[in-house]
């Protein structure tokens, strides 16, 4: 694929200074990749060419070195028209399939453990974002008693999902009344999406014969409708499921206290990074954004890579988040890879 205003040597060189950089952290120099690419000029045409790609903003130069270094617009042409995706290695396979098979069947454990696998692998963030949940199909649901005044909700879901809500009651409730209230939910919702349980619950319960103490508990349930049936996979993180972070404590870019704040910020404020992902959900493929496109000052020295994975009415994405200058040939092969895995153990 062609990059526009760019001749072959300076494709061949700007893809010879990200190898580089990927690989040592370094600004790149025209005598190491004249050593190490044999790109078949001399150091002194190298260096007049990446002074070219420069000027066309590909390579930036640090005033304490003679080398280069990719700048966002580089690595975007390199993703889009220079990198050759490797075939994942047979190892990771067997590896991240043996992961995530032995995960369980819930979409929640299945999430962790490929999140997990993909930071191992990659020496990136692992991340991935639960489906919504709206059409999905309530199987059962549960109620349990926490204190005399405070129950769980557990929503167990067609295809495996689970989500658990406090409910706060007003006084002790009989375990009868308790009883009651769940078999009248059973009856009245079992099979039904979150969002018809949402729009029709106060019809639905209208005529159901219950006693005064289970009443009360079910005039919360109409009342609350809109939280206790969310249709979010994980309201306590926005349905963000993370890998450890820790992988990328080596990685030279978090050396700086500054940046290493950014990426933890980031972490730790679940609604910023859900809305990041929830856009990618309905893009199929790998989608890669870079550093300054994201339009967000906390990502903007990270690449994010995620690809959608599928199972009926449920999807949602899966990826990494790294430093830009990150090996975008193996991350994309073991993200893609990752999700159809995903994709078939949701199916």
């Amino acid at each position: 694929m062609g990059i526009p205003d760019l001749t072959d040597r300076e494709r061949q060189v700007l893809d010879a200074v990200i190898r580089t950089f990927v690989e040592t952290a370094e600004p790149a120099g025209s005598r190491t990749l004249s050593r190490r690419f044999g790109l078949g000029v001399s150091p002194a045409t190298i260096r007049n060419t990446m002074s070219d790609l420069e000027e066309k903003g590909f390579l930036f130069h640090p005033h304490t070195s003679a080398g280069r270094i990719p700048t966002d617009k580089a690595y975007r042409a390199y993703v889009d028209g220079l990198m050759r995706v490797q075939p994942i290695a047979s190892s990771d396979q067997a590896r991240l399939e043996e992961e995530l098979r032995a995960s369980g069947g819930t979409i929640e454990t299945i999430l962790r453990r490929a999140a997990q696998s993909l930071g191992v692998l990659t020496q990136e963030l692992g991340v991935a974002l639960g489906p919504a949940l709206e059409q999905t199909r309530l199987h059962r649901l549960d109620l349990l008693r926490v204190t005399s005044d405070k129950l769980v909700l557990v929503l167990t879901l067609v295809g495996g999902a689970v989500r658990t809500v406090f409910v706060e009651v007003r006084g002790e409730l009989a375990d009868t009344a308790l009883a009651e209230v769940a078999f009248v939910l059973n009856e009245r919702l079992a099979g039904l999406t979150l969002a018809q349980i949402k729009e029709t619950l106060p019809a639905r319960l209208r005529d159901a014969g219950r006693s005064p103490q289970a009443g009360e508990v079910l005039d919360i349930f109409v009342q609350e409708r809109e939280h206790l049936f969310d249709a979010g996979l994980d309201t306590a993180n926005d349905g963000v499921v993370l890998g450890q972070a820790s992988v990328l404590a080596e990685q030279p870019e978090f050396a700086q206290g500054d940046d290493l704040r950014r990426l933890l910020e980031l972490t730790e404020t679940s609604q910023r990074l859900a809305r990041t992902l929830r856009e990618r959900t309905e893009r199929p493929g790998i989608t890669i954004t870079i550093g300054g496109e994201h339009g967000d000052p906390l990502l903007g020295k990270l690449t994010v890579v995620t690809a959608e994975y599928r199972a009926g009415t449920l999807s949602g994405v899966i990826g990494v988040i790294g430093p830009t200058r990150m090996p975008y040939d193996k991350v994309v092969s073991v993200v893609t890879h990752t999700s159809r895995l995903v994709s078939a153990l949701l199916a």
